[in-house]
């Protein structure tokens, strides 16, 4: 019986949306909590791989956030090939209002941000960190509307977030990168050119392109630039011509242990926070407005008013079977930035393992920001549903 329930659970869209929310609660129980000490001391376990004279030794929360992350960000890479492919990312007319939207949705919440702290240099590393949104968190939302709202507007929160999640990668490829070595690129621009040769000679052994993707990821550890590309690059680069099967198999293989193993333990890793040394004042500090602002006013903002600009201008259409007031209460949702905008803000304010003293202002913005995009797009969806069923 309760295996029935659990396997029922997990084949929800919203369980990951849950799952995410339920460790965050945990986490933030357990750091509020005589456990605080086990807490930490498990976050900073110290992990050590030695092959030879390479070694890569991490706390585990790095090895979290580094490694498991990357996995992730391999499925991510799956994903957006899928779309070009054979998706909607492969139909430019379907794409430009999503492309639009996600455009808006991150220039705007940048602004924001950059607004309230022009002039610290430090908290300007964080510009970033609103404008993300979190596909699973996001769809998981969506979902427990059911039939109230019209299918079409799922693939239109699908394909903006995929968009949003490109534009994330070049962000963290463009400006989170530091003390690069240059031979440890060497080796990540050659393993590059293996999976090139290896999907141009039609080669569709998966398990040939992962293992290349492991050195490159080792490499690119160690090379200065986020690790967490590797995976990206690595799912551009697995064949889908010729390999459907294969293909569909390893992505649906990553979907479970990502959404319900990798999201939540990097929720619960990076959301204790510890509001015994948390003041009226923390609220107030220009990251936690900043990033606060960016996302529940800023991502709403810029996905609606450049979807508007997009549609008046002729570059496409509303999805047929959406209303402007459904397109605006999607957008209301597209601030719930949480895992990514953790996941930048771990790469803005910490450094080789040490946590910056603006780490509470960072994570109270991302958690209050995404909690009240999550509430009130919910209600607008639902209140917008009601409207129309009574017309």
């Amino acid at each position: 019986m309760l295996k029935d329930t659990l396997l029922s659970f997990f084949k929800q869209e919203s369980s990951t949306g849950i799952l995410l929310m339920l460790m965050t609660i945990i986490a933030m129980a357990v750091a509020n909590s005589p456990f605080k000490i086990y807490y930490d001391t498990f976050t900073e376990i110290p992990v050590v791989v030695s092959i030879g004279t390479l070694t890569i030794a991490k706390p585990l929360l790095l090895w979290i956030n580094d490694g498991l992350m990357a996995v992730f960000f391999f499925m991510v890479g799956l994903e957006i090939k899928r779309e070009v492919v054979e998706g909607e990312l492969g139909d430019t007319k379907k794409i430009v209002v999503p492309a639009f939207a996600a455009v808006g949705g991150m220039v705007v919440p940048a602004l924001i941000y950059i607004w309230f702290n022009w002039n610290d240099s430090h908290a300007m590393e964080g510009w970033a960190i609103p404008t993300a949104t979190d596909i699973a968190f996001a769809l998981g939302i969506l979902s427990l509307l059911g039939n109230r709202v019209p299918a079409v507007l799922k693939l239109f929160l699908l394909t903006l977030a995929i968009i949003d999640d490109l534009g994330a990668i070049i962000v963290i490829a463009l400006f989170y990168t530091s003390g690069l070595s240059y031979l440890s690129l060497s080796i990540v621009f050659s393993m590059i050119a293996i999976l090139f040769l290896m999907n141009r000679k039609g080669l569709t052994n998966n398990t040939a392109y992962v293992l290349v993707g492991i050195v490159m990821w080792v490499a690119m550890l160690k090379s200065g630039v986020h690790a967490t590309l590797a995976g990206v690059i690595l799912g551009l680069f697995i064949p889908i011509q010729n390999n459907k099967a294969s293909f569909r198999a390893l992505e649906h293989s990553l979907h479970g242990p990502v959404n319900h193993v990798v999201l939540p333990l990097f929720a619960f890793v990076n959301t204790g926070i510890n509001f015994a040394s948390i003041s009226a004042k923390d609220f107030l500090d220009s990251i936690t407005i900043g990033i606060t602002l960016g996302l529940f006013a800023g991502k709403q903002l810029g996905i609606f008013l450049f979807s508007f600009v997009a549609i008046k201008l002729g570059l496409g259409s509303l999805p047929k079977g959406v209303t402007w007031k459904q397109l605006y209460g999607l957008s209301v949702l597209g601030g719930v930035g949480f895992t990514m905008s953790l996941f930048i803000g771990s790469l803005a304010f910490e450094s080789a393992g040490e946590i910056s003293f603006n780490i509470v202002d960072e994570r109270m913005g991302i958690l209050i920001g995404s909690i009240l995009s999550g509430i009130m797009g919910y209600l607008m969806l639902l209140w917008s549903a009601d409207k129309e069923k009574r017309s």
